[in-house]
C-alpha cells in the first residue's frame, strides 16, 4: 500500500467505495435549465482525502464552467455528498425538494 503524508488522518464518518451510488449537492442541468440541488452519481475513485463522483447529466463548477468528463471531486468528509436516503444533518436539506 502507498505511503501518504499528512499532519493527521482525515476524520470521516462515511466510507465510500468505487461503485457506490451517492447524491451530491451541485450545479447541474435539469429539464434543460441549470439548477443547484441534489443529483445522483456514482463513485469512480476514492483516496485517503478525496472522492470522485461521475454523473450522467451535465455538471458545472461554481464559476460556471461545464465539466466535460462529468466528474466532480469532493473531500471525503464533505457535507455536499451523502448516501441516498440520508436527509437529516447532511448538506442543505432545505433544498432536497429540488431533487
Amino acid at each position: 500500500m502507498a505511503q501518504f503524508s499528512y499532519m493527521k488522518p482525515p476524520e470521516t464518518s462515511k466510507t465510500y467505495e468505487v461503485g457506490d451510488v451517492v447524491e451530491v449537492y451541485c450545479d447541474h442541468e435539469k429539464g434543460g435549465q441549470r439548477t443547484r440541488g441534489w443529483l445522483k452519481g456514482i463513485v469512480v475513485q476514492v483516496d485517503t482525502k478525496m472522492v470522485a463522483i461521475q454523473f450522467r447529466s451535465n455538471v458545472f463548477l461554481t464559476d460556471g464552467w461545464m465539466v466535460p468528463d462529468h466528474i466532480l471531486w469532493y473531500p471525503v468528509n464533505s457535507p455536499h455528498v451523502r448516501f441516498p436516503g440520508e436527509k437529516k444533518g447532511s448538506g442543505r436539506s432545505d433544498y432536497t425538494k429540488d431533487f
